[in-house]
């Protein structure tokens, strides 16, 4: 336990490193965020019409389902085009080469028939996993988990293959899976180990939030919940390029065996843990 925790602590570190070496690369999740904020409205305005004309029903008709389904396709367009651009600036950087914001959007640009086909496929399943969710209760919570979490994991390296190998999406798909099977097994424990530091920033902040509740002084606390929501967007935003810097590090190790540079090999290596033989198995 107290070595992934120290494991997570050093990929924070190193991803940290590279980041402050490159500032520009908060440019992209600052600008998908935005964006995506930008979409969010645009279809908030159609989901709510939609409701208040058909009532109750609205949510399980056919005029809703497009309106959701659109809504899922702009939101992961956005979210894919800028971690595009971030993996290949990236990428640049890990090896020796440095690549501006504009040369990553615009490497992004290049591959946008590749990224709507993606965004479509990922808007499709999470289309499906949303109705699984909606009408199996809490089955259906616990099946759009598990589901949701095994393709999370068999698709990890999907955008790194699709920029960096100009794949298509169903060879970037295969290859994402080839390459987790190939080097680091099934279960994904450094992923996650960086937005789990940054949850637990947020929760300690949150409790700061908390205490001035505390204190009983309205404008304190009014003062505090602004700071602490303006502390989350930048920490969310930190945390998305970190974990952009650490899968595009992760896909260089899978792909060529070099660790770069500033990832220790037995960093990169327990970033994946292998998955446990069951009962009977050797």
């Amino acid at each position: 336990m107290f070595e992934s925790i120290g494991r997570s602590i050093e990929l924070v570190k190193a991803s940290w490193n590279i980041l402050m070496e490159n500032k520009k690369l908060l440019v992209f999740p600052i600008l998908s965020g935005l964006v995506t904020l930008v979409v969010i409205i645009t279809f908030a305005l159609p989901l709510i019409f939609a409701e208040i004309l058909m009532g109750p029903a609205a949510a399980g008709s056919g005029l809703f389902m497009v309106i959701l389904f659109a809504f899922y396709a702009a939101s992961y367009f956005v979210v894919i085009f800028f971690n595009t651009a971030l993996i290949s600036c990236v990428n640049a950087h890990l090896n020796g080469r440095e690549m501006s914001v504009g040369e990553g959007i615009a490497n992004a640009s290049r591959h946008l028939p590749a990224i709507l086909a993606w965004a479509l496929i990922s808007a499709t399943v999470g289309i499906i996993l949303h109705l699984i969710e909606r009408r199996a209760g809490i089955v259906g919570r616990i099946a759009t988990a598990l589901v949701g979490g095994v393709w999370s994991l068999v698709t990890f390296f999907v955008v790194p293959v699709l920029v960096l190998e100009n794949k298509g999406v169903l060879d970037s798909v295969k290859e994402s899976v080839s390459l987790i099977k190939k080097t680091w097994g099934e279960s994904i424990v450094g992923s996650g180990s960086i937005m789990l530091i940054f949850v637990v920033i947020g929760f300690i902040g949150a409790i700061g939030v908390l205490a001035t509740l505390a204190l009983g002084n309205m404008m304190l606390f009014g003062i505090a919940l602004v700071l602490f929501l303006i502390f989350i967007v930048v920490i969310a935003v930190v945390a998305s390029a970190m974990q952009g810097i650490f899968v595009t590090a992760l896909y260089s190790y899978a792909r060529t065996g070099v660790i770069p540079s500033a990832f220790s090999r037995d960093l990169i290596r327990h970033a994946f843990v292998p998955k446990q033989a069951g009962p009977g198995n050797i």
